[in-house]
C-alpha cells in the first residue's frame, strides 16, 4: 500500500519506519521539498530505500491510499491545509495529533476541552475525508510494538464517522500487533482521547515511564 505521512517529528519517523518494515511503501511529507530530516529518514529506513521516499505535504498527501496526520497538534490543521483538500479527498486520514498548549506545572496542557476536539476540526475542515483518530493515547514506542506490554493484551481506542475507514485501520494496525480495539463511536469521541492525555502525562511522570497502556476490564 502507499502511505503518506505529515510529519517529520519522531512520531512521524517512527510509523513511516514501521510502514515500511511491514512492506508499505511510504512517502514522509514536510513543509518543503528538501527538509533535511525526511531526507535523512530515507536514508536510514531500515536500509529499504525502495519503499521509503519524501517530498511536501502535497505530495504526501497525493501519493498516499491512506495518510497520517503525525503533526503536532497545535499545527495539524495549517498542515493538512497545505497538503489540500484535493489530496486528501476520498481518502482515510488516520489523525494521531492532539492539540497540545503550553506547559503547566511543568506539563502540557489542551488546547481543546469539552467541547470540542482536533479530530473534529479536521473531519470539519476536510468533510470529504474519513477521518479515524487512533494512536494518540499512547507513546511512540508503544504505538508501533504493543506486544512489547502485556505482550499486547491491552487496548487501542479509535472513532471516526465512517465504519469501513475504521475496519480498514483496525486491519492495518493489527499488522502492527494490535490485538483489541475499542470502537469508541463517531468523530466526537476524539474529544474523549484528547482529554485522556492530561492524566496520561501525570501517569507517565508518576510511573517514571511512557511504557504503560490501558486494559479495559469487563
Amino acid at each position: 500500500m502507499n502511505i503518506g505521512i505529515i510529519g517529520t517529528g519522531m512520531v512521524g519517523e517512527a510509523l513511516a519506519t514501521k510502514l515500511v518494515q511491514l512492506g508499505h511503501a511510504v512517502k514522509m511529507g514536510a513543509r518543503s521539498a528538501t527538509n533535511e530530516k525526511a531526507a535523512a529518514w530515507v536514508k536510514n529506513a531500515s536500509g529499504n530505500a525502495k519503499g521509503a521516499s519524501h517530498g511536501t505535504f502535497a505530495e504526501a498527501a497525493s501519493f498516499g491510499e491512506v495518510v497520517l496526520n503525525c503533526t503536532s497538534g497545535a499545527v495539524s490543521l495549517e498542515a493538512l491545509q497545505a497538503a489540500g483538500p484535493e489530496a486528501l479527498r476520498g481518502k482515510i486520514l488516520i489523525d494521531v495529533a492532539n492539540p497540545l498548549g503550553a506547559p503547566d506545572h511543568g506539563l502540557p496542557i489542551l488546547g481543546l476541552a469539552g467541547k470540542d476536539s482536533l479530530g473534529e476540526q479536521i473531519q470539519r475542515a476536510f468533510p470529504e475525508t474519513r477521518v479515524v483518530k487512533t494512536l494518540n493515547t499512547i507513546n511512540v514506542d508503544v504505538m508501533v510494538n504493543p506486544r512489547a506490554i502485556a505482550g499486547g493484551d491491552h487496548a487501542l481506542f479509535l472513532c471516526g464517522n465512517d465504519a469501513a475507514a475504521k475496519a480498514s485501520v483496525r486491519e492495518l494496525l493489527a499488522t502492527f500487533g494490535w490485538k483489541e480495539f475499542i470502537d469508541l463511536g463517531d468523530i466526537t469521541a476524539a474529544r474523549g482521547t484528547e482529554s485522556y492525555l492530561p492524566l496520561w502525562l501525570r501517569l507517565m511522570k508518576s510511573l517514571g515511564t511512557a511504557a504503560f497502556n490501558i486494559k479495559v476490564v469487563r
